[in-house]
């Protein structure tokens, strides 16, 4: 059976956790900024944990993660 291929786009975006839950980041913190406000621009650059139900399609993209 040949390897299993990683959809590179998604490796990109998303980390593990130590605990198993996969992690990603906010959009729209790239340009136009000056109209989004000082509280919304500083809660874009925390990650955000991946929800449940799109966890399983997550891990069908990154097999070996």
């Amino acid at each position: 059976m040949p390897k299993m291929k990683t959809n590179r786009a998604a490796a990109k975006r998303v980390k593990s956790t130590g605990s198993g839950k996969l992690k990603r980041w906010h959009a729209f913190k790239s340009h136009i900024l000056t109209k989004k406000s000082r509280k919304r621009k500083r809660n874009l650059r925390k990650g955000a944990i991946i929800e449940k139900q799109d966890v399983a399609q997550m891990k069908r993209l990154l097999p070996y993660l």
